[in-house]
């Protein structure tokens, strides 16, 4: 598929190099070297203008493979980092002036413990001067159990992959329902990304593109689309980026609509400003 100039692929990751950037002792998993030289390759041969690195717990907290990026991106590339209530408010600050938008907390059990919600307030209390999102990593029941929780930060949240729910439930079932609730606050996002993560039946994922649709439909100011490359933790065969790009049809069958999903919505979210 053809993408629209300024399209933004709005969840990657980078890994190394290693040689510089080696990964943590205390990491929660060991990624494959995915460096930004081999994401602007990839982007350059799918047709993204610009795109959004989160900060992975492959590096954990040493984010100078991402702060590299960003400098040598020169405003392709926003960030998205993981940030402590101890972290100086120097180094939020240098982060921000770095391209970093955004702070990421997960509650998925094999990166680790759940985060505290004061942890997410405090973190939302120091980023405010910057406008930043808050990003929430959260799969099923999990989006039910912290419903409140989200529903209480006080800064624009982003559901990163569809919450990761379970197509079993079908699109009425209590995790989309409630999903669906959230968007309707107008302060929260969703990523339509994970889309092989989220899928029952495998490539090309069509089995996703009803919920993803739905969910671009209910709330189409409030979607933007990510890859989730380089696809670390994976149980199943890695996807083709390109089989990812094509279910777009799908989702946002529109001119408009993939000009929203993929430009405006991303552009607004993330503050892009370098002129294409």
């Amino acid at each position: 598929m053809t993408l629209p100039p300024g399209a933004c692929d709005s969840h990657v990751h980078t890994y190394g190099p290693f040689d510089r950037f080696p990964v943590p002792d205390d990491r929660s998993f060991t990624p494959n070297e995915a460096p930004e030289t081999a994401l602007r390759h990839l982007h350059d041969h799918l047709g993204f203008d610009r795109a959004v690195i989160v900060q992975s717990q492959g590096h954990g907290f040493d984010h100078r493979p991402m702060l590299e990026a960003l400098a040598i991106g020169a405003g392709r590339y926003r960030g998205v980092a993981l940030i402590r209530p101890q972290d100086t408010d120097v180094d939020i600050a240098a982060m921000n002036a770095a391209g970093v938008c955004g702070a990421r907390f997960s509650f998925m059990s094999h990166l680790g413990a759940n985060p505290p919600a004061a942890a997410i307030h405090a973190v939302a209390d120091r980023v405010r001067q910057f406008d930043w999102h808050i990003s929430i990593h959260v799969a099923g029941s999990g989006l039910v159990e912290h419903e409140a929780m989200i529903r209480s930060i006080q800064a624009p949240v982003v559901i990163d992959h569809m919450g990761r729910l379970d197509l079993d439930e079908g699109l009425d079932g209590p995790a989309v329902t409630t999903l669906l609730r959230l968007l309707d606050t107008g302060s929260i996002w969703v990523k339509l990304s994970g889309t092989d993560r989220v899928s029952k039946t495998g490539a090309p994922y069509r089995d996703v593109a009803p919920l993803a649709r739905r969910l671009a439909t209910h709330a189409p100011q409030r979607v933007i689309w990510g890859s989730d490359w380089p696809h670390v933790n994976l149980h199943a065969p890695m996807p083709d980026d390109g089989d990812l790009v094509d279910l777009i049809a799908e989702i946002a069958p529109t001119i408009e609509t993939k000009q929203a999903l993929l430009v405006d919505n991303p552009t607004r979210l993330f503050g892009f400003t370098n002129v294409l």
